[in-house]
């Protein structure tokens, strides 16, 4: 039996308990907090109490080994707006995925039992997605506004890890990893599906996606306070975190992850090309440059024996330019699928036919100056090429990959 076939855990919930559909529902992952639930239960509904909507809070327990599921059914029972769910196995992004997956909400919520968040974040967190204004929204504890405290190790862990985030992943989002998060039914609904990660990556590997289908993500600046008995094993996660990023980075670049598919279900334009941020897009359109200009330095040199400078050039040129556009659609710009990718190439010649006119410019001086040394010509040339690429970037980002963006659909 797959995991898919088995049977979801149903909630437990109170004799008192309606059966309305809530607009919100809160869910709390627990793994052995049977000291701390109670509490932060009766805190979170007291604080549910004072805002305009209907809610329904959820402890989602993955596996515990205390007596958090006896006292989880004992709340639920107690509280008429709260149930409890038992799940077998561990797992954050587990326990979530299952509980957002079976909930009826219009607006699905979690938060770390701990409640190390001020709760009065949670009114500016919801309200846009409630108006349909944003399709998921975020905690963060690294934005102008929020006040923090707890030590320099985990600030410094965090800030790291959101910067690996903007390296490798092009990530926009200021904070992956705060337990301060919600999300739009009908958007989840679209999206856990190709979540793969059940545990700490959860959050990230949402965000990314989230990011990379156009999808808006409101943030809130929190005033959020370090729980000094957290459970989390820093090395463990970090290690898990390092290969959820390699795996998703290899998902996002072969095509495997459908980003475009979910962008087109619900209404949104594919990454555009001008929304990224500008540093990032500079940093990688480097590397792939530098790459392609060694590649284009080696062809002339292996075609200039058989054929003359200028048929070297030309073919040097064309066969690095595909491949450079090729790159630069998915790494530098962000554009998955094959929709436009004709018109991209094509657009990618035209900025071609520009760099030729350059370089072929530049050979063309060099040989009525009298130069024909073999190793000039490629100095010349990589060097035109280096002033090709300047201008490449710019039309790359300004045109070429230009996406018209499509009104949101009305929901």
């Amino acid at each position: 039996m797959t995991a898919a076939d088995r049977p979801r855990p149903q909630p437990v919930r109170g004799p008192g308990a309606g059966t309305a559909t809530p607009t919100m529902e809160v869910v709390v992952p627990v793994y052995n907090e049977e000291q701390d639930l109670a509490a932060s239960v009766e805190r979170l509904v007291a604080h549910l109490e004072t805002l305009p909507w209907s809610y329904r809070v959820t402890v989602a327990d993955n596996a515990s080994t205390d007596g958090t599921a006896v006292l989880a059914r004992r709340l639920a029972h107690a509280h008429r707006h709260v149930a409890a769910v038992h799940l077998a196995e561990k797992g954050r992004g587990r326990a979530l995925k299952r509980a957002w997956s079976g909930s009826d909400a219009e607006v699905l919520v979690y938060m770390d039992v701990d409640l190390s968040t001020d709760l009065n974040a949670l009114l500016p967190l919801v309200a846009p997605l409630i108006s349909g204004h944003s399709d998921l929204a975020i905690g963060t504890r690294l934005r102008h506004g929020s006040r923090v405290e707890r030590g320099p190790k985990r600030e410094l862990i965090s800030r790291g890890y959101n910067l690996l985030l903007r390296g490798t992943l092009r990530a926009r989002f200021s904070d992956a990893q705060c337990g301060f998060k919600a999300i739009r039914a009908d958007v989840a609904r679209e999206l856990l599906p190709l979540v793969e990660d059940t545990a700490w990556f959860f959050d990230t590997e949402l965000l990314v996606l989230a990011e990379r289908a156009g999808l808006r993500i409101h943030e809130v600046p929190v005033d959020w306070v370090d729980d000094p008995d957290s459970r989390v094993d820093i090395v463990r996660t970090a290690v898990d975190d390092l290969r959820g990023i390699s795996r998703l980075g290899r998902g996002l670049v072969t095509g495997r992850i459908p980003v475009a598919d979910l962008a087109d279900r619900l209404g949104r334009a594919s990454a555009d090309a001008g929304s990224g941020r500008l540093g990032l897009q500079v940093a990688m359109f480097a590397l792939v440059g530098a790459a392609s200009t060694v590649a284009y330095a080696v062809l002339y040199l292996l075609l200039r024996g058989p054929v003359g400078p200028f048929t070297a050039n030309l073919l040097a040129l064309l066969l690095t330019a595909v491949g450079n556009t090729a790159a630069n659609r998915r790494l530098t710009f962000g554009v998955r699928g094959s929709q436009a990718a004709l018109r991209h190439q094509l657009r990618g010649l035209v900025v071609l036919a520009v760099g030729m006119g350059v370089t072929s410019g530049s050979l063309w001086a060099l040989h009525r100056l009298g130069g024909h040394h073999r190793g000039l010509e490629v100095a010349v040339l990589t060097a035109a090429n280096l002033l090709v690429t300047v201008v490449r970037f710019v039309a790359m980002r300004t045109w070429v990959f230009t996406v018209r963006r499509r009104p949101d659909r009305v929901r």
